[in-house]
Parts: structure tokens; sequence; C-alpha cells
């Protein structure tokens, strides 16, 4: 590997490490009852304690740069989540920090930045938040840009089993732009780096597709439709979070489908960063809908953006004109 960007990228795997055992060990303490009240509290608690964990080894490693994240503080200091702070402080505890209250709101709200600086980190805690409480997949995403351009990215899966099978479920998916994409174990983060590659398939019909659970985040009846106009009989797999990206980095799908859910609606730069630049570097190709390049230079939104649409490269072009017609058919 070049030397090019080497600490960010060593950096950033071990943010997401750390982050991602303290969200295991939250998500293993569910119990069926919790999924009965509705209760969220766990991931209330190990949003906060991932954000705070990324954020404070950022700024301990690269203390000009900031990050721009999903959660505040705010509701921690007197709001709704205050009766969880002290829940948060042992989860740091316990993950190696020497945290307390003031430390831990703190390091949250390092997580501030608007995404306006040259060069800043974006992060996602928990991307997949229903998914953490059904303990099915979540991740943890970071990803650092220059110039509105992804150039490093590490995304935590810590249900996601390793590709060969071997080992505890759980591995880090890492990139560098230009230099390409690994798989990492999450129990042994010291371990060799594996290349990972998507598909090599141009053959449509037999395609594997993704998508998400949750028909909020995603038109299932438009992804039906687009999946029928190309002739791909299989059923789509769905998961949450940006394990997706994972999958199709890895070569174990071939396409994933985020279609708007209504016109207005913009996608969030932290759902999407670290998993487009993992899915790039293995060879595949993520644009929006309309086949415009993801602008990741805008802020916290793809304001310029409608949806997602990721591939392995070999197939973009026709799963593009697939949903550009199912779009105009459906807004006609």
């Amino acid at each position: 590997m070049s030397d090019s960007f080497s600490k960010e990228h060593r950096v950033a795997i071990e943010a997401v490490a750390r982050a991602a055992r303290v969200c295991q060990r939250v998500q293993s303490q569910i119990q069926p009852e919790t999924l009965e009240k509705k209760d969220r509290s766990p991931v209330t608690i190990a949003d906060y304690a991932s954000q705070a964990i990324v954020c404070h080894w950022i700024r301990e490693s690269f203390p000009a740069d900031p990050v721009l994240a999903e959660e505040d503080a705010i509701a921690l200091r007197d709001g709704e989540s205050s009766q969880f702070l002290d829940r948060i402080v042992e989860e740091l505890v316990a993950g190696g920090l020497g945290a307390t209250p003031e430390l831990a709101v703190e390091w949250i709200d390092l997580g501030g930045h608007d995404g306006s600086a040259s060069r800043f980190w974006t992060l996602d805690p928990i991307d997949g938040t229903k998914g953490f409480l059904r303990k099915e997949q979540f991740a943890v995403s970071l990803a650092l840009l220059i110039d509105g351009v992804i150039q490093v990215a590490a995304l935590a899966c810590p249900n996601l089993d390793p590709q060969d099978g071997s080992g505890a479920p759980g591995v880090i998916l890492s990139a560098v732009r230009g230099q390409g994409a690994w798989t990492t174990p999450l129990s042994n983060i010291d371990a060799t780096p594996q290349p990972i590659r998507v598909t090599a398939t141009s053959d449509i019909t037999g395609c594997r597709v993704c998508e998400s659970v949750e028909s909020g985040h995603s038109d299932h009846s438009q992804s039906g439709q687009i999946m029928q106009e190309l002739g791909i009989t299989a059923e789509a797999v769905r998961l949450d979070s940006q394990a997706k990206y994972a999958v199709v980095a890895r070569g174990e799908a071939d396409l994933y489908l985020r279609l708007p859910t209504r016109k207005d609606y913009r996608e969030k730069i932290w759902d999407h960063a670290g998993g487009v630049l993992v899915v790039e570097e293995a060879g595949g190709k993520a644009t929006d809908v309309d086949g415009k390049e993801l602008d990741f230079s805008l802020g916290s939104e793809l304001a310029n953006n409608r949806g997602v649409v990721v591939t392995n490269g070999h197939i973009h072009d026709v799963v593009l004109q697939a949903v550009g017609k199912c779009l105009a058919d459906s807004n006609s």
C-alpha cells in the first residue's frame, strides 16, 4: 500500500473498530422485551457512545480535522436522552476511555461540523438503527473528504460474516482512493488486509440484488418493477445499513438500489460516503438514479442527487436505463 493517506487509513480502521466493539456489547444486551416495548434506549446509548469514540479518536490523531456526524449532544444535556448519559459513560469506560459525563458530551459535539471545510470526516455512528435493535445488520461508517472527494473510508459491519466463513462475525471494509479496497476481521484489525473485488458478471438476468429492509428508505414497489424490467427473477435480499455496500464490494451481490421515496428527499452524506468509496475501489460504480456522480461537496446532503444506484460497474448502464424507464412511467 502506498504511504499516501496510510495514517488516515489506519486511524479510520481503529476508530470504527473501537466504536463497533462497544456497539456489539450494547447489542448483545438487547432482550426480546426490548423489542416488544419498542424501547430504543440500547440504540440511543450505542449511537452516542460510538460517535464519542470516533470523534475523540479523530481529534487525538488529527487535531485540525473537523467531523460532520449524524448526532449532537443537545438531548443529552437536558432533553429526553439525558437519562442515558451515565450508561453512555459506562460504555466509553468499558471501551478503554477515561470518560466523564462532561467529556462524553464534549466528544459527541466534536461531530457538529457543517461540511464547509476543505478537509473533514463524515461519520454515521450507527447506520441501520432498526437492524441494530433486531440484532441484525448495522454499520459504523467513517470517511475522509477533501475538496468534496472521498479519499479514505472505513466501514465496520459487526454482524457480517467473514467471506471465507472462518472466525467470528464482524468485518471492517476499508479503502483509499486509487489504492484499492480491503477487508479485515473486526476481531483482529492487525491482520493483513485482504483485497476485495466486485463480481465480473454482465448477465443481468442472473444478478443478485440487495435493498433496504425498511420501505421508508427505498421504494420497494418500484425496485420490484425495475427487477421485472431487467428480467431478474430472484428475490431481492433485504438487509439494513451500508452492509449493502459491503456485500456488493465483496462480490456477494451485483446491484443495490436506493430509490427515492419522495421527490424532495435528499440523502445524507454519512449514509453513503464510506460505502461508496469501498465499492468504487473494489471495482464497482455508484451514481444517483439519473446517472449523475454523487456530489459530496455540498455539506450534509447530496443536494444535487436523487437516490443511489450501486453496481459491479459492468451492468450499470443497463440498470440505469431500467431505473429511468420505471421512474418515468410512475411519474406519468
